[in-house]
């Protein structure tokens, strides 16, 4: 999923990360447009998986 289409349904993501992984804060959660590897790291962190597994985790969302 690109950015854009990540933008579109954030709000439905995140609720569905946060299910999932309760040990994620909402600071975790937060999309700054234009730092989205930050993003992708503190997930990464938090989760224990690759850049391209959270990646590919929140597209199947």
């Amino acid at each position: 999923m690109d950015t854009t289409g990540l933008k579109g349904k954030w709000n439905e993501v995140k609720g569905k990360l946060k299910q999932k992984y309760a040990n994620l804060t909402d600071d975790d959660l937060l999309f700054v447009e234009g730092k989205e590897d930050e993003f992708y790291g503190r997930i990464q962190q938090r989760v224990g998986k690759s850049k391209e597994e959270v990646k590919k985790m929140i597209a199947d969302l």
